[in-house]
């Protein structure tokens, strides 16, 4: 039976360090330190690893692969996202791989390892909303290798990103719900410490403040971006004797399974509860009542981010802030009036 080759990825498995580190280390790079140089040599000899010239050859004629990481591929925005990563892409004659993370901080690192063991041109990446801890993406900036975040971004002093303009939306939402009669608007978002979250609830917020209406915390559920968790938080929300009239809903999962809640308990939308979420897909028009939906131009994100990408690759160490503005759509399910 063949024995497979030992490649970067064993290595930093068994030493438990990044492969950025172990390819620094064989390269004898300063980033590395002595003690960890001289272990990952060691182990590499012990395991008969030989480099890979093919590989080798590929990063120094700089094969055109974009690699981009996603929270979850199964949903329509993020679909619509890659779409126009691609269409860009082919444009300019780079090739697209995608890696989906389902949300998860450990397969968000994976990949970032596979895609450098790839060498990839560059990387496009959405947060996980597991990640807290971005050294995985500060190694790639410390290797050269360009990356943009859309969507949920970090560190954005060191890498370009691009967004949609949440805040506005969400206040031009709620303004609405205020308009057509809501005094109690709930918010059903996600973990607080995405930036995306932050963004949409403070522009719930600026218009629940403009208009004098007192802010009550027990509407705000920000837990896991999740159908049960979502649902669950906003039957327990109506259930009570002082229910919201309104939700505004963070995505489309979250959005989906506050409408499923509503249906539920069989209270009328939008006579006994509105509903506004932000969903970028065409089932939004085919539920019954019809929903009201912000919707980001996702396709036009995705060929935005991956312009800045190519930028970066091409040598463009300039950091770019992009915000592409998001489109609402009022239907029947927050037309009380």
């Amino acid at each position: 039976m063949k024995k497979r080759r030992t490649s970067l990825k064993d290595l930093a498995e068994q030493l438990g360090v990044s492969i950025a580190t172990v390819s620094r280390a064989l390269r004898g790079s300063h980033e590395v330190g002595e003690e960890m140089r001289q272990k990952v040599k060691k182990l590499a000899k012990q395991l008969n690893y030989r480099p890979n010239p093919f590989a080798q050859s590929l990063r120094q004629e700089a094969p055109r692969i974009i690699g981009v990481i996603v929270p979850n591929l199964v949903t329509h925005y993020y679909a619509a996202v890659l779409d126009g990563i691609e269409s860009y892409a082919i444009e300019n004659d780079y090739n697209v791989i995608s890696a989906n993370t389902h949300e998860s901080y450990e397969m968000e690192k994976r990949a970032v390892d596979n895609y450098i063991s790839l060498h990839v041109s560059g990387i496009i990446a959405c947060l996980a909303q597991d990640t807290i801890d971005y050294t995985h993406f500060e190694e790639l900036a410390d290797m050269g290798i360009p990356l943009v975040f859309f969507a949920r971004t970090c560190l954005s002093d060191r890498f370009s990103h691009v967004v949609a303009d949440g805040d506005v939306a969400a206040y031009e939402a709620t303004k609405h719900l205020i308009d057509t009669g809501s005094r109690r608007i709930a918010f059903i978002g996600g973990p607080n410490h995405l930036d995306m979250v932050r963004r949409r609830k403070h522009g719930y917020l600026e218009a629940l403040r403009e208009y004098k209406i007192p802010i009550d915390r027990t509407l705000v559920a920000c837990g896991k971006i999740d159908f049960d968790v979502a649902r669950n938080a906003t039957i327990n929300m109506l259930k009570r004797d002082d229910r919201p009239d309104s939700i505004l809903a963070f995505n489309d999962i979250v959005t989906y399974a506050a409408f499923d809640a509503i249906k539920s308990l069989n209270l009328r939308i939008p006579q006994d509860v509105s509903i506004i979420g932000f969903t970028d897909g065409d089932s939004a028009a085919f539920v019954t009542p019809r929903l009201s939906a912000i919707m980001d131009q996702a396709h036009e994100q995705g060929r935005k981010v991956c312009e800045l990408l190519i930028r970066a690759i091409d040598g463009d160490t300039k950091i770019y802030h992009e915000v592409v503005p998001m489109i609402l759509k009022i239907r029947e399910s927050s037309k009380k009036i």
